[in-house]
């Protein structure tokens, strides 16, 4: 039997309205999942549970009624509590492109030329796309998360491969000067599939 894996889902917002509505400030890619109707949720503390009545968006937040609040100032008590859920470790995306965080951390990233580069030690959510962030020798790096920069996520072998670009995992001034094609390049000429973790 695989031993489960605690993720965070939500963090508890402001309450909305009288009857112990809040606000949830979703952490998770499948809202619908995770905060469907008779979800239970726990705080990540172990103190409380938390069991989804309904959920709805409104005004582009996620509005959800959970069992345990029955009113504003239940609701008003919880406010900043961070909600988990325990998942199987084997649990995937439904697109075979996607994965979760915890799948990226701790994978291996292998430059182009077959170096070792160092391990994803977290995965950020920008607003333009997903970023690993490597450590490296010098430093920990940012790398977009897009195919034209990460083309291979090998989760069987631990590893994901990156591409051959200048800069990518040094500075610009610690690698050759810019030839003529990249010194007018167009700041909107920059790689993207659209990836999502």
């Amino acid at each position: 039997m695989t031993q489960s894996i605690e993720v965070v889902v939500g963090v508890i917002g402001r309450a909305h309205g009288i009857r112990g509505d809040v606000a949830v400030d979703v952490r998770t890619d499948e809202p619908d999942l995770r905060f469907a109707d008779g979800a239970v949720l726990r705080a990540e503390d172990g103190r409380r549970t938390f069991t989804v009545d309904s959920s709805r968006d409104h005004s582009g937040r996620l509005l959800v009624r959970f069992a345990e609040l029955a009113d504003r100032t239940a609701a008003e008590a919880v406010r900043g509590t961070v909600l988990v859920v325990d998942v199987d470790p084997a649990e995937q995306p439904e697109d075979e492109d996607e994965y979760y965080d915890r799948q990226l951390v701790g994978l291996t990233a292998v430059a182009a030329d077959g170096t070792r580069v160092g391990p994803v030690i977290s995965v950020l959510h920008l607003p333009l796309q997903d970023t690993l962030e490597i450590k490296t020798a010098t430093g920990p790096r940012l790398v977009p998360f897009v195919t034209a920069v990460v083309p291979t996520v090998d989760l069987a072998a631990g590893e994901v491969h990156l591409a051959d670009l200048p800069g990518l995992l040094t500075d610009q001034e610690d690698d050759e000067p810019a030839g003529p094609a990249q010194q007018e390049a167009a700041p909107e000429d920059h790689p993207g599939d659209g990836r999502d973790a």
